[in-house]
C-alpha cells in the first residue's frame, strides 16, 4: 500500500487538493485558485511544522497580499513600466493607465481557477496536475498570444516539486517564462538569526524600482558586491534587507542548484532547487503582515523585465507549437 494519498477539501468557495506522505509526515494544499501552494507541513516527534507562509484563509486566496506562493506565467516579477518591445513588436500591458499607477507585476494566473486535469497515485508519489488555457489574444492587455499552461505538483521521498510546462498554441512567437514566488519560515523567530546559501555566482544589480540595469550592467560579480548580500557560504542573514537576484547558479552533481534555509534554533531547514535560471531572495521587510518573519525564495526561469532585454530575448522565445517546461522544488531537511 502506498504512503501516499490525495484527497479534496474546501477552503471557503475554494476547492484544495491535499497531498500526504504519510510514512515521512508530510501534508501540502494546493488551492485551484492560481493552483496556489498553501501549507507544507512536516510532523517530527508528534510536532507539526508549517513550513510554508502562505495564505491563511478564502479572503487572502481570493486578494493575494504579498502573492505568496504564486506561479507566475507568462512573465515573472517586474516587467518595467507595463510596457516592452518584443520581437518588433511594441506592447502596453496597461493602455490608458498613467503615472505611478503603471505597473504589471507576476503574470496573469493568480486569480484564475485552474481546472484538474490528472492525479495519481503510485508507490513512490503522489501527482496532480494542474492546467489552464485562460492565456488567450484579448484576455489580457498587452499580450496577443495564446499559452496552454500546465503545473504538476509531485510530493514524493525527495519532497515537493513542481513541473511546469507553457505550450505555445498560437500563431505568434510568444515571449514567455515561468517563475514562482513561495515564502518560507523555518522558526518561531525573524529572519535575523536564520542562515541562508545562495549558490550563485553574480547579484543582479537594479534600479530603486527593481529593475534590472541594462545588459552587463545588471551583473554583478559577488566578489565586488557588498558583503552583507553575499551567501555563497552558509551565514546567518542578520539584519540586512534583502529583495536581490542571483545568477550564475552553480548546480550540484545531479544538476539542481540549491539555496538552503535553516533555523539552528529549531533545526528546521530546506532546500529550494532549480536547473537553471535566477533566484530571488526577499526577507519580506515590505509584506502586509508577519514583516521578516519568512523568505521568499524565488526560482524564475529569467530575470524581471526580461521581455525588455535583448540579453533574454532568446530564452524566453516561444515558437508556434513549441513548449518549453521549467523544474523547480523544495526539499526538507531531516530534523
Amino acid at each position: 500500500m502506498s504512503a501516499f494519498s490525495i484527497e479534496r477539501t474546501r477552503l471557503g468557495p475554494h476547492e484544495i487538493v491535499v497531498i500526504k506522505d504519510a510514512d515521512r509526515g508530510r501534508t501540502m494544499r494546493i488551492a485551484r485558485r492560481g493552483a496556489t501552494l498553501i501549507s507544507l507541513e512536516q510532523t517530527t516527534n508528534g510536532m507539526v511544522h508549517q513550513l510554508a507562509d502562505g495564505y491563511r484563509d478564502s479572503a487572502e486566496l481570493d486578494s493575494r497580499p504579498s502573492s505568496r506562493f504564486a506561479i507566475m506565467a507568462p512573465f515573472a516579477n517586474r516587467i518595467d513600466d507595463a510596457r516592452y518591445r518584443y520581437d518588433g513588436q511594441t506592447q502596453d500591458m496597461q493602455p490608458g493607465v498613467e503615472g505611478a499607477q503603471r505597473a504589471s507585476r507576476h503574470g496573469f494566473v493568480r486569480g484564475v481557477d485552474f481546472d484538474i486535469s490528472t492525479e495519481h497515485v503510485t508507490p513512490d508519489g503522489a501527482h496532480v496536475t494542474f492546467v489552464t488555457q485562460v492565456i488567450r489574444p484579448g484576455t489580457f492587455a498587452g499580450y496577443p498570444h495564446a499559452i496552454d499552461l500546465a503545473v504538476t505538483y509531485t510530493l514524493d521521498s525527495q519532497g515537493l516539486s513542481l513541473l511546469v510546462s507553457m505550450r505555445n498554441v498560437g500563431d505568434t512567437v510568444a515571449p514567455c517564462f515561468f517563475g514562482w514566488h513561495p515564502y518560507f519560515h523555518v522558526g518561531d523567530s525573524a529572519v535575523d538569526t536564520w542562515q541562508l546559501q545562495v549558490p550563485a555566482t553574480q547579484l543582479i544589480r537594479t534600479t530603486a524600482d527593481y529593475i534590472p540595469l541594462p545588459g552587463d550592467q545588471a551583473y554583478q560579480s559577488l566578489d565586488d558586491a557588498p558583503r552583507e548580500l553575499d551567501f555563497r557560504s552558509a551565514k546567518p542573514i542578520g539584519s540586512v534587507k534583502i529583495d536581490n537576484a542571483y545568477a550564475g547558479l552553480q548546480t550540484d552533481k545531479d544538476g539542481r542548484a540549491r539555496t538552503r534555509l535553516r533555523d539552528q534554533a529549531s533545526g528546521l531547514g530546506l532546500s529550494v532547487w532549480q536547473e537553471h535560471g535566477v533566484m530571488l531572495v526577499f526577507t519580506a521587510d515590505t509584506v502586509t503582515r508577519d514583516v521578516r518573519r519568512s523568505v521568499a525564495l524565488e526560482p524564475m526561469e529569467s530575470m524581471a523585465n526580461a521581455f525588455n532585454r535583448p540579453d533574454c530575448a532568446d530564452a524566453i522565445r516561444l515558437e508556434p507549437g513549441a513548449e518549453r517546461q521549467f523544474r523547480c522544488g523544495v526539499e526538507i531537511d531531516p530534523v
